[in-house]
């Protein structure tokens, strides 16, 4: 079964597929309308179930104009709806009954068990919208805009600015390794990525740069990233946490110690004023917009490999 759950679990040269396609694809609907369909239709017939266990603006409506683009449909269901989101039916149940109805599943969960639990009994292919361990399609979404702006990604330098130990964090080490970018994460020791994740990188060869000093992980970057600093569903002392990386927030005087040509990217939805501020996340080094309309892209090209 080809699923999509993590950016690890592929090779390299295949994730440097699904971005040549997505880029292909891309520059082929140049002046065609958004929701208008793609002239070859691959996947004329075929249909999606998309699972929201949380709220979602990017990941629903890109995922639906993917299969739409593709010439499939969609259907979405959210956990008030279906017997799985109230508990009265197993993850089981659900994977084994919703494999007759669609031919690819979608899921956007606040736990990764869950996840690998529908993969593990769904006979149709599996793709992560997002979890709390990773968020594959966000990332590979992310390396096809900069790519577009600066060029292949290999031997580039992208800077992680923040909390170093969350789901878009630990999936952009999993790509530093397959797609051989360097990696720089500035975020205080206590938000420090997953020592399991940076062993993992280490055994791939890749080295992960992690500095409790935002200046140093900025430094000569060729990309600045960084993430809300409390998440969806993050369990903490929202304002100790927002105290603690206060240091770490992208501004005007860190951004001039990356690299001339330095874009900043931010998945969204941003913390205006606090992660980043308004001159950075609105100036004309953003690409943010660029990057929520190349989900559609990178999201048609998973979907077009999952079921190929």
């Amino acid at each position: 079964m080809r699923n999509f759950l993590n950016i690890a679990d592929h090779s390299s040269s295949l994730l440097r597929n699904i971005i040549d396609e997505a880029k292909d694809r891309k520059n082929k609907r140049q002046g065609q309308n958004k929701s208008s369909i793609d002239k070859d239709k691959p996947l004329d017939g075929k249909s999606m179930i998309m699972i929201f266990e949380k709220p979602s603006t990017r990941t629903r409506i890109s995922f639906d104009l993917a299969i739409k683009q593709l010439g499939g449909s969609s259907m979405i269901l959210n956990p008030d709806g279906i017997h799985y989101g109230k508990g009265e039916e197993s993850i089981k149940d659900t994977a084994r009954v919703l494999s007759e109805y669609s031919d690819i599943l979608m899921i956007r969960t606040s736990s990764h068990k869950n996840l690998e639990e529908f993969s593990k009994y769904s006979k149709i292919p599996v793709i992560n919208g997002l979890s709390d361990q990773s968020h594959p399609c966000q990332v590979m979404s992310d390396i096809l805009t900069f790519e577009e702006n600066n060029g292949n990604i290999e031997g580039k330098t992208i800077s992680w600015i923040g909390d170093g130990n969350n789901n878009m964090s630990n999936s952009f080490i999993e790509a530093a390794v397959k797609f051989k970018f360097n990696l720089k994460i500035g975020c205080p020791k206590k938000y420090s990525p997953n020592n399991k994740i940076l062993r993992w990188a280490s055994k791939n060869n890749t080295k992960i740069f992690v500095t409790k000093d935002p200046r140093e992980a900025i430094k000569d970057a060729d990309c600045i990233m960084t993430d809300k600093w409390v998440s969806m569903n993050d369990k903490v002392n929202k304002k100790a946490k927002k105290k603690s990386l206060k240091d770490y927030q992208v501004n005007k005087k860190l951004f001039k110690l990356a690299k001339a040509e330095c874009i900043f990217m931010h998945c969204l939805p941003v913390g205006r004023g606090e992660e980043v501020t308004d001159d950075i996340i609105d100036g004309k080094k953003s690409v943010i917009l660029q990057q929520a309309a190349n989900r559609v892209h990178a999201q048609k090209s998973i979907i077009y490999w999952c079921l190929s």
